[in-house]
């Protein structure tokens, strides 16, 4: 009878893994053939077009080829960037038209290039939603850009006092002392021949890095300087990672390149905990303000506490460090690279560099220390950011997805698509911003934004729309401006020769070979 119950015993869990695995099998098989199959025959009922699905890698293989392609031939001021920066995207929309999609994987993410459709995108934000995070890139981002729900609503109130104009107005000095170290730093390369050719980029990593440091922590500047470069290395690590589809599980390998990332989250962490905890004790001994973003968040957090009676209110210690990592990523490596994409465009074009260097000497003065209101009065200067974030917006694509049918103006989308919009490819559009939509030609912002395109559609999206517009637009403006004033204060520049106009995409779009300038002093 025992060697019955035993065989029986066998029998069943023998059962059992087959039917885990038969389960396991089936699910796989949907994941990389019969679904994807099943969204292309959906899509292309509707009038969409792109190439048909390819086991498990979809365009992947393709996408990258084109991208090592690109990046190894520089191109001209007057080349397009799309072609360049994107150009799997460039090149699926010459070949299908802009009612097209791609393959990222087995998922098939749809182009959408009207702007009222991506306004649609972006307000509906309950039915597009951001998507999963990767794991990989959870280590140096994460916080109010890739949160959903509640989470993100929760934490989005608790952020918004940092951000207020009061707010900003009082951390324009720290802006300002950042700028001048950088001024004098300059001004010292100069000194011998009244003129130096060096790569502005490093400068401007700093100088970003320095204010989103002094901004977000305060006294603790020097530590959080510290965090960021170790993130820095971090996100090469990513970048890495992200140019092969994703695989579940490959993260927890032992390679070199997982060992080094996990290394360097757990020094980030550990540093980032230091920096709260002794933030938050020097508040509460009354020996600390809460003038800078970690301050103010900590505040916040406090006051939802007191409010709710619970201590468990607001965020977790694990949430305020992912916020931490996003101040420096979003607020650094955006800011720096608007910043060299401006000194090259007003290089290349010197009378705009005249123009704007003429309305700071009459607004500010030729050495003024600029304030809120006067800063507000810079109209050539506000002009010249839109049109460089117009050209070289620092994200060129947003991805949503949708997770249950859903309609999209005439499309239904299935279960599961993402949809795609590309930003960069939008900005270049002649059918929106005329026939000179290549050109930079700041001239078009002089009524507004919203009276900038050819169709006076509100097509101008490079801190997105919606409810989830970027929390820090209003700050990344102050910092760009603030910072081109004071260097066309002291400066003028030209491109030196062994410039290279090679724009990329390294999660932001940002020059592939540095930005070499001729800096003269004033």
């Amino acid at each position: 009878m025992e060697v019955i119950n035993t065989e029986g015993m066998k029998t069943i869990a023998a059962s059992l893994v087959l039917a885990l695995l038969v389960g396991w099998a089936w699910r796989v098989l949907n994941w990389v053939w019969l679904r994807p199959r099943n969204m292309e025959k959906c899509l292309r009922k509707q009038g969409l077009h792109g190439n048909s699905y390819r086991f498990l890698f979809g365009d992947s293989k393709e996408n990258s080829k084109m991208v090592k392609n690109a990046r190894s031939k520089p191109i001209t001021l007057s080349d397009d960037v799309v072609a360049r920066a994107s150009p799997f995207i460039y090149h699926t929309v010459q070949k299908y038209g802009k009612n097209s999609f791609i393959w990222f994987g087995p998922t098939p993410r749809l182009l959408v290039t009207d702007p009222e459709l991506m306004k649609e995108v972006l307000t509906k934000n309950y039915r597009f939603k951001k998507l999963k995070q990767n794991p990989i890139v959870r280590m140096f981002s994460y916080g109010l850009g890739s949160i959903e729900g509640d989470q993100w609503a929760q934490h989005r109130k608790l952020l918004t006092p940092a951000f207020h104009l009061h707010k900003l107005k009082l951390m324009l000095p720290v802006m300002h002392n950042s700028c001048t170290e950088m001024v004098r730093k300059w001004e010292k390369m100069v000194e011998k021949n009244g003129w130096c050719e060096f790569d502005v980029v490093p400068h401007l990593h700093t100088l970003t890095s320095d204010v989103i440091s002094r901004t977000a922590f305060g006294s603790s500047y020097k530590e959080g300087s510290k965090v960021f470069e170790i993130q820095r290395q971090q996100i090469q690590l990513v970048m890495k990672a992200l140019q092969s589809v994703y695989i579940p599980g490959w993260r927890f390998l032992p390679t070199k390149s997982n060992k080094r990332m996990k290394e360097l989250n757990l020094i980030i962490q550990s540093s980032l905990k230091d920096i709260i905890d002794k933030k938050t004790k020097a508040m509460q001994a009354g020996e600390s303000s809460s003038d800078d973003l970690l301050g103010v968040l900590l505040e916040s957090i406090s006051n939802e506490q007191l409010q709710s009676g619970s201590r468990n209110a607001g965020m977790s210690l694990d949430d305020v460090i992912g916020e931490c990592k996003l101040f420096y990523f979003a607020g650094q490596d955006t800011t720096s690279n608007v910043l060299v994409w401006a000194l090259i465009l007003l290089s290349h074009h010197s009378d705009w560099q005249t123009r704007a260097r003429e309305e700071v000497t009459r607004v500010l003065g030729s050495h003024g220390t600029p304030d809120f209101d006067n800063l507000s009065h810079l109209k050539v200067v506000t002009m010249i950011l839109h049109e460089v974030l117009r050209l070289y917006p620092p994200g060129d694509i947003l991805i949503r997805k949708v997770h249950e049918e859903t309609t999209l103006g005439a499309l239904t989308l299935p279960p599961g698509a993402e949809v795609c919009l590309p930003i960069l490819l939008l900005n270049y559009d002649k059918d929106v911003w005329g026939e000179d939509a290549k050109e930079f030609n700041p001239e078009r912002f002089a009524g507004g934004v919203s009276n900038a395109t050819k169709t006076n559609q509100a097509a101008y999206l490079p801190f997105g729309w919606g409810p989830r517009i970027c929390i820090g637009q209003n700050f990344a403006l102050l910092e760009a401006k603030l910072a081109l004033a004071t260097i066309l204060q002291h400066f003028s520049f030209e491109l030196s020769a062994s410039y290279t106009h090679a724009p990329t995409t390294v999660i932001t779009l940002q020059p592939q070979h540095g930005a070499y300038l001729i800096v003269h002093k004033l």
